[in-house]
């Protein structure tokens, strides 16, 4: 019977070792620097890989890491492990009900958003697959299609990130973006394991590749649809059997390493199994947010660290660095999902400079473009050069889309809340106890100063609460809406004794009602951020709640946030 030697297991442990502290204390480094963790771990894996280590040291590099050999077999089945639980958590942040409230706006983001950078990839590499790094003997059909696929996508949790340092993850901006990557994340995911059944050599027959296509999108669809509603349906049952966390957290990665062996099965890469399973999941109203936190901490500190720290381990990044492949990737991914999500975004009625920040945020990529890369390396589709170029791209790409939309929304002078409120718009005691009915006494009030129509208002905001729920944290709750005729912004404050439900996730009712009317998106951006920063502390909310008159509330408003 074969096994590993004991300096083998001893080389695992240590390789192991070596790259988890290396990738964790380099992603918190870099995080001190206000910049994404995985920037930093795949920093850590160019250092112990063939770019650093191996070129000063390379006998240790070799003992550590070999490309041959038991040792080998076992880490590169750990880091597959890796990537399959790192995709259920991309999996689960996935909103499926969420995509489809969003309208008009968000579904031109998505088509388009994903078309346009899907039909220049492919266009370009269909013409000059030499220039972008098809490697030799390549399919070029299939090369074309990897190339567009791997440029239409956008990195939900990195364009999370950054709507949410910029503060701009509850307005309309940042809903119809999140919605959009979620969308483009599933839709290219899909769409890459089609690619994934194409070039499998067991699928080189056309019944091969159509009994993978039928098996592929056979299982996203039960998966979502009736795998959904079973999932849903199991967890009570699970919860209520079984101890907690322990219970839940076993069925959701046995189900997720199924899902991924069936995957294999299929002819595509287990990683798709993992994400449309963790998509299933993520679906479910008994899924807790605390054992969703369970396996987000897991995974983020303990898999997906390991994963890229990997990627650096693949290849040389100083020798198969070539300047103009990687200049004519970065280009084309920038302009085609700038050019193409924002067109969506002004198709949808988006004023042309919030059009703009909707494209520079969904051009943000991150660990998907790395996987996909990784994927096709390994089945030879693409050289190294190319995965390099992929690499530089999802980083560059992520790293300038901040400070891009900081630089385009910035205003000589912001709007605040404080300078928008007025004493007739402060409702010390309001009178309704449910949401409907605080939404229409404050709708009423504020239409009223301005000469609009109070049904009006109360329509506006209400569709905008069936998008997405506007309650936050320590009981407080934002409705907001877009107004057009509105000549100034209106800010209204009220505090009920009893609470009302506006959905919050902590599942508390809101006492603090902050409602947001605006003529534009720009002045709802500055508002919800200022509000997002005045109330992101209970102490502030306290005080606010204990103001019985309009100068105790500027009061309240105007003390120092810590």
């Amino acid at each position: 019977m074969n096994h590993l030697s004991p300096h083998d297991v001893m080389a695992v442990f240590l390789a192991l070792a070596a790259l988890l502290a290396s990738a964790k204390f380099a992603g918190e480094l870099v995080k001190k620097l206000n910049q994404p963790s995985v920037l930093g771990e795949i920093i850590a894996g160019i250092l112990l890989g063939p770019t650093v280590l191996g070129h000063y040291r390379p006998e240790i590099q070799g003992f550590l890491f070999p490309q041959s050999g038991p040792v080998a077999l076992v880490l590169d089945g750990i880091i597959s492990i890796s990537v399959v639980f790192f995709l259920l958590t991309a999996g689960i942040e996935i909103d499926l009900a969420s995509i489809f409230r969003q309208g008009k706006a968000a579904l031109l983001v998505s088509v388009f958003g994903m078309v346009i950078p899907f039909a220049l990839g492919l266009l370009s590499a269909a013409a000059f697959p030499n220039l972008l790094g098809a490697d030799n003997g390549a399919d070029r059909l299939v090369f074309a299609l990897f190339i567009g696929t791997a440029l239409s996508i956008s990195a939900l949790p990195v364009v999370a990130r950054i709507l949410m340092d910029l503060g701009l993850h509850r307005t309309e901006m940042g809903t119809v973006v999140m919605s959009s990557a979620m969308f483009d994340d599933l839709a290219g995911w899909i769409l890459f394991g089609l690619v994934l059944g194409i070039m499998n050599p067991n699928a080189n027959t056309g019944h091969g590749v159509r009994h993978t296509v039928v098996l592929v999108l056979g299982f996203a669809t039960l998966m979502l649809t009736v795998g959904r509603w079973l999932i849903h349906k199991i967890l009570p049952f699970i919860q209520a059997h079984t101890t907690w966390p322990g219970g839940v957290l076993g069925f959701i990665f046995a189900l997720t390493l199924a899902s991924a062996a069936f995957a294999e099965y299929a002819g595509i890469h287990a990683v798709f199994g993992a994400f449309i399973t963790g998509a299933a999941v993520g679906e479910s109203a008994h899924l807790r947010k605390r054992t969703s936190e369970h396996i987000h901490q897991i995974v983020t500190n303990v898999f997906a660290p390991l994963f890229f720290a990997s990627i650096g381990l693949h290849t040389n990044f100083i020798t198969n660095f070539e300047p103009r492949l990687t200049a004519v990737i970065l280009a084309i991914a920038c302009v085609g999902k700038v050019l193409g999500a924002g067109w969506g975004a002004r198709l949808g009625g988006m004023e042309t400079r919030t059009a703009v920040g909707v494209g520079l945020a969904m051009n943000a990529r991150g660990a998907m473009e790395m996987i996909l890369g990784i994927l096709a390396l390994q089945a030879g589709l693409i050289h190294e050069p190319m995965f390099v170029a992929l690499v530089i791209m999802a980083l560059v790409t992520s790293l300038i889309s901040a400070p891009a939309i900081r630089l385009l929304i910035r205003r000589k002078k912001s709007t605040s809340l404080k300078e928008v409120v007025t004493s007739p718009l402060f409702f010390n005691n309001l009178v309704s106890d449910t949401k409907n009915g605080v939404l229409q006494e404050m709708c009423a009030k504020a239409a009223s100063l301005v000469g609009n129509a109070p049904e009006r208002c109360f329509r506006l905001v209400t569709e905008r609460e069936r998008v997405s729920n506007s309650g936050w944290r320590f009981g407080v709750a934002v409705p907001y809406a877009r107004v057009d005729g509105l000549l100034r912004p209106l800010v209204a404050i009220g505090k009920t004794n009893k609470g009302v439900d506006f959905g919050s996730r902590d599942g508390r009712p809101a006492r603090l009602i902050v409602l947001i009317l605006t003529p534009d998106v720009e002045s709802q951006q500055e508002l919800l951020a200022d509000a997002g920063q005045l109330f992101s502390q209970k102490e502030t909310v306290d005080r606010t709640l204990a103001a019985n008159t309009f100068v105790e509330l500027i009061a309240a408003l105007n003390a120092p946030v810590k």
